[in-house]
């Protein structure tokens, strides 16, 4: 469950002006950073926290550094042009590649609508492909920076030291997506993401401007995560929904549609009785040396399998050693390849915490949850295991006899285990969940848009 902070001055002790201004604008960059102050965040293996904030005080001085010099100074000497209008649009935001990938269909399916962005956000190989929000004016509003942080330490205690570097980077965006909000009056925006800090900042500038919001989810979602906030909320299907419901209340209305960006690849689902190809999903939080020895171990016992390694996109580890210890080890690059075309080469899915699990199963690959090193993340985060989606493997002798049954007979529908996770799945409208989103999403446009500011 989320990490709640106790409310501050619950003495009685009336506030005076000035802290309570700084109490509203710390239980906003809270709200922002919700992610950030949970268990969860604090509990990540080393090498998964390290490239988001350093352990080194220093190194974080260094890094906020950086950031003031690469991105609020040189966001100020960079103009903004943006190819399209962004006035009166449907704003698709997107915080990443894979948000992208997952609302890309509704540039092509609603008219009106402009895929936006941050100013400096990394969208991987799509970023000449969006427009971008102006972040000049951002460095204007850290002055507030000393009185927040005071007021976070308050509340957070050791965390708001240990996190001053994503406090400092999270100043400024809730004040500038508002400015950018009146000035372009958007008649909607959809979301793929509802908790990186940029988003959280958009969503709470655009519930204080009276613009609507949707939110199309892109990915298994979390219990960890912000209860919904938005005015239309798009899951994939009844898990998303069950574990919203333990994030808090549910606001605004929820249809289930199925996953979009799946729709063009079902009729592809793999048909091969035993497997042959097998790939090896891994993030940030799988440990470089178990997923080393498990590499090993596995080329070693299945000379006749073709294996191939893929690292999450945002994973910046260099894993070419693994090319050179193991000739035979093929790769793919999850920043150009997409997930699902990755998945249409193989017939099987070796993986821990990740939803390409999910993605395998829909495409009727076998997948086994296997977890490379020991982390103070749960076991079986997304409750994939434990709801039957995919089997699981706790040590190396025990994956290698799921692999081996495997190559003898793959069972011929393991899709169907998904219907929990996809509520399209085995209905009629199945590999219809671009149109129906795009449908759902028009209804509520149609009766929003008398409110929204146009």
């Amino acid at each position: 469950m989320p990490h709640t902070a106790p409310l501050p001055k619950s003495s009685g002790t009336p506030l005076s002006g000035e802290e309570a201004g700084a109490e509203g604008e710390a239980a906003r960059l809270r709200d922002i950073l919700q992610l950030r102050f949970t268990d969860l965040f604090a509990a990540l293996p080393a090498h998964t926290l390290e490239p988001i904030s350093p352990a080194s005080p220093w190194k974080r001085l260094l890094k906020v550094a950086g950031y003031t010099g690469l991105r609020l100074l040189g966001n100020v000497f960079r103009k903004v042009r943006n190819p399209e209008n962004l006035r009166g649009k449907v704003w698709l935001y997107v915080v990443s590649q894979n948000n992208y990938d997952s609302l890309h269909f509704l540039r092509e399916t609603l008219p009106n609508t402009v895929l936006v962005a941050g100013q400096s956000k990394q969208i991987g190989r799509y970023n000449e492909a969006v427009n971008r929000l102006s972040l000049r004016r951002k460095l204007l509003y850290y002055g507030q920076l000393p009185r927040v942080y005071r007021a976070l330490q308050r509340t957070e205690g050791e965390r708001a030291g240990r996190f001053f570097d994503l406090i400092f980077n999270a100043v400024g965006y809730y004040e500038v997506y508002r400015r950018a909000l009146r000035h372009y009056r958007p008649r909607a925006v959809v979301f793929a993401n509802d908790h990186n800090d940029d988003a959280r900042a958009l969503l709470l500038a655009c519930q204080a401007e009276g613009v609507p919001t949707a939110y199309v989810q892109h990915a298994t979602v979390s219990t960890s995560f912000p209860p919904l906030g938005f005015g239309l909320s798009l899951l994939e299907g009844q898990d998303a929904l069950d574990k919203y419901r333990l994030c808090g209340p549910v606001a605004g209305q929820v249809e289930l549609v199925g996953m979009p960006k799946a729709d063009a690849f079902l009729a592809r689902r793999n048909r091969s009785p035993a497997v042959r190809r097998v790939a090896l999903a891994c993030n940030t939080l799988d440990d470089t040396t178990a997923i080393t020895t498990t590499l090993d171990y596995l080329l070693n016992e299945f000379p006749d399998l073709t294996f191939t390694f893929r690292p999450h996109p945002s994973d910046t580890r260099d894993f070419s050693f693994l090319a050179n210890r193991h000739p035979a080890l093929q790769f793919s690059d999850a920043r150009q390849q997409n997930v699902f075309e990755f998945l249409t080469e193989h017939d099987a899915l070796l993986a821990a915490d990740t939803s390409t699990h999910l993605e395998a199963t829909l495409l009727n690959l076998a997948s086994v949850y296997f977890r490379f090193g020991t982390h103070g993340i749960t076991d079986d985060y997304y409750g994939y295991v434990a709801h039957g989606l995919v089997e699981q493997a706790d040590t190396l002798p025990e994956l290698s006899g799921w692999l081996r049954r495997m190559q003898l007979a793959k069972p011929a529908n393991l899709y169907q285990r998904a219907a929990y996770y996809n509520a399209t799945l085995g209905t009629p409208n199945e590999g219809q969940s671009q149109q129906r989103a795009a449908w759902a999403l028009q209804q509520w446009l149609a009766k929003t848009a008398p409110t929204a500011r146009t």
